[in-house]
């Protein structure tokens, strides 16, 4: 049983991903949106739509953290979200995020890094 199972362990090299320029597709409006952002130490600066906005991110282990917006115009945006790296591939991760204790809208989504 411990060989079959062995060749479907899961690579999560999350260290990999604490810095560095990452690209996100997501779909918003049936339309397909990038956003481009870049994690230095703890803070992460992403481009969407032409707007620049800066978070807080808190690693709280390998795989998991939190961003808080430095800057929030509302409400919402003051709520932090948590994600979760689940796998990881040589450029790229899955991974699972929410708003913090928002356990009934988890959503799926992948990273690519581009350096």
């Amino acid at each position: 049983m411990f060989l079959f199972t062995s060749c479907y362990s899961v690579s999560r090299n999350c260290k990999d991903f604490h810095e560095g320029e990452f690209l996100f597709e997501s779909i918003i409006n049936g339309e397909i949106k990038t956003s481009k952002f870049i994690r230095k130490k703890n803070i992460e600066i992403e481009v969407f739509e032409n707007k620049v906005d800066t978070a807080k991110i808190r690693w709280v282990n390998e795989c998991e953290c939190v961003l808080t917006k430095l800057n929030p115009v509302s409400n919402q945006e003051k709520r932090p979200i948590q994600i979760k790296i689940i796998s990881t591939e040589k450029d790229s991760y899955v991974f699972e995020y929410s708003l913090v204790g928002d356990l009934k809208n988890i959503r799926r989504g992948k990273i690519v890094k581009i350096k």
